[in-house]
């Protein structure tokens, strides 16, 4: 937990409950993504027809591509919900709805059972966790960081970057302990089924950690002053809801500049994220042949680093700037990911690890600092939609289909390095967006301008 003592006790207390709401909600989302990807071999074999493994593999992956389907709905309406009706309101309900469709999908009956039902049913629930995950990461990072005093923003909101890790983490130490225990058929029979099923009660515990929250200071002053403001200008009572769209609406008009660039940043962290720290177990063994313990041990190791220097990356955007580190790390991914990935094709394990951390440390700089520049890069009255929708945008788009383009692109390549070009690319992307951003370094989020407020009470 970041250092609060220069905040006085009350203010320290509720920033370490806020960070403490925010990291367990966003672990649980983590959890369950990771189980579904380090599990995707299996899950292919109990919900598909029999064919070959590299068909079955696709078909997975494209359950779970397509499960992103909902998340710039999701994000419209969780931004909606999060500017309206507040930051609390909207995460109290996401982690329910995030915990309760993970559970469903581990008590699914399998291909074998049902047919082609199985696959329809999987895909249903995948695409409910995909609305509800839309609204976890944005409303986390918007919560930390309305919290948070400006000179540590960085090191705080890198709690949601950690807690994404940390589920990832725990969920292959899972999965890895299972292969262990388990052979081959108690897997596929009821073996899968448990990493979805501890979903449950750590859901409700988020939850009841959330509801005994107050919201964020920000969002709290910024509702009373749209109370005073509409009092004094129509005499009606205050705090009469606007329309559900008009969050969207007015970023919309407002800050379409800043969605964009939002956008374009988030692109790299939805595929790097995707490929290097869920699809990399599958693309180790299906293409460099490494057993399935150890392709997953060398993802522990990975997220364990991840860990330990996402933290330490906050704190540097706190001193050195979230604009410069970012640009630093796409620069990393343009000039490094080709090299690395032709590494890795003719790699030993040790050297395998060894190029799994290089990208580790070249996504924490970018991990580390993305959640608290997209923040800054909004006001209040619209910061939780302009967050939701530019992050899900590029994770719909780009990140939950790295998978499933990564294995096509090999496919139709001949190469295992082919998605090499597509992060790189990508990276190229969100180099040109950010130069092209402002954002506001240590800003009080507690004040924005007057404009946007004026515009968020009319």
């Amino acid at each position: 937990m970041p250092d609060s003592t220069h905040l006085d006790e009350e203010a320290a207390g509720a920033v370490r409950r806020a960070a403490c709401a925010s990291f367990i909600g966003n672990f649980i989302e983590w959890f369950d993504y990771a189980s579904y990807g380090y599990l995707a071999i299996v899950i292919g074999e109990v919900f598909f027809p029999a064919s070959d493994p590299s068909t079955r593999l696709l078909s997975a992956f494209a359950v779970f591509a397509v499960s992103f389907i909902l998340r710039p709905v999701g994000a419209i309406v969780w931004g909606a919900w999060g500017d309206r009706k507040g930051r609390k309101w909207a995460l109290a309900w996401s982690i329910l709805l995030m915990s309760g469709s993970t559970v469903v999908v581990g008590c699914l009956p399998g291909y074998d059972h049902i047919g082609i039902w199985a696959a329809v049913a999987l895909l249903t629930a995948r695409m409910v966790q995909g609305f509800s995950a839309s609204g976890e990461y944005a409303g986390a990072a918007t919560f930390l960081a309305e919290y948070a005093p400006p000179s540590r923003r960085g090191v705080y909101v890198s709690l949601v970057p950690a807690s994404t890790a940390a589920g990832l983490l725990v969920g292959s130490l899972a999965v890895s302990a299972l292969f262990a225990a388990l052979d081959h058929d108690s897997m596929v029979t009821w073996g899968w089924r448990v990493p979805f099923l501890v979903a449950g009660p750590l859901g409700l515990v988020g939850r009841y950690i959330r509801t005994h929250l107050e919201d964020s200071p920000a969002y709290t002053q910024l509702r009373s002053r749209l109370e005073q403001a509409k009092v004094a200008a129509s005499g009606q009572l205050a705090g009469t809801p606007s329309s559900g769209i008009e969050p969207l609406r007015r970023l919309l008009r407002h800050h379409r500049g800043a969605v964009l660039a939002g956008f374009g940043i988030s692109c790299l962290n939805a595929v790097a994220f995707y490929l290097l720290l869920s699809y990399m177990p599958s693309f180790v063994t299906s293409q460099l042949g490494f057993p399935e313990s150890q392709a997953t041990l060398s993802t522990s190791v990975t997220l364990a680093v991840y860990i330990a220097l996402i933290m330490v990356m906050g704190h540097v955007s706190d001193l050195l700037g979230r604009k410069r580190i970012m640009i630093i790390a796409s620069v990393a991914f343009v000039i490094g990911t080709v090299p690395v990935f032709h590494v890795m094709t003719h790699a030993s394990l040790l050297v395998l690890i060894g190029c799994e951390l290089l990208f580790a440390l070249m996504l924490t700089l970018n991990d580390g600092t993305l959640a608290s520049f997209l923040a800054e890069l909004f006001p209040t009255d619209v910061r939780y939609s302009g967050f939701a929708l530019s992050f899900n945008m590029a994770n719909t788009l780009l990140g939950g289909t790295s998978p499933f383009i990564a294995t096509w692109l090999i496919k139709v390549a001949g190469t295992p390095i082919a998605p090499a070009y597509l992060l790189t690319a990508v990276a190229a992307l969100a180099l040109a967006s950010l130069l092209a951003s402002r954002v506001r370094l240590r800003a009080d989020l507690k004040t924005d301008p007057t404009d946007d407020d004026a515009a968020c009470a009319t």
